[in-house]
């Protein structure tokens, strides 16, 4: 939740918010882009492990995930 969190004030500090309309975004791509982490330190990325990981079938491990 979190990491949600945070990509949530970072959109609502964004004076270009707009440039964001009518798309979908994902919290890690959003990281990327305000440079936010998780509580950890890390910036998980749900559709890169899907591609670089799951895709492939390389073994899942939380390394890999974060």
């Amino acid at each position: 939740p979190a990491y949600v969190g945070r990509a949530v004030t970072a959109l609502a500090q964004d004076p270009d918010v707009t440039r964001w309309n009518g798309k979908s975004l994902s919290s890690g791509q959003l990281a990327k882009e305000y440079g936010f982490t998780d509580l950890d330190g890390s910036r998980p990325d749900a559709w890169r492990y899907l591609a670089e990981v799951q895709d492939p079938g390389k073994p899942a491990d939380v390394p890999g995930y974060r």
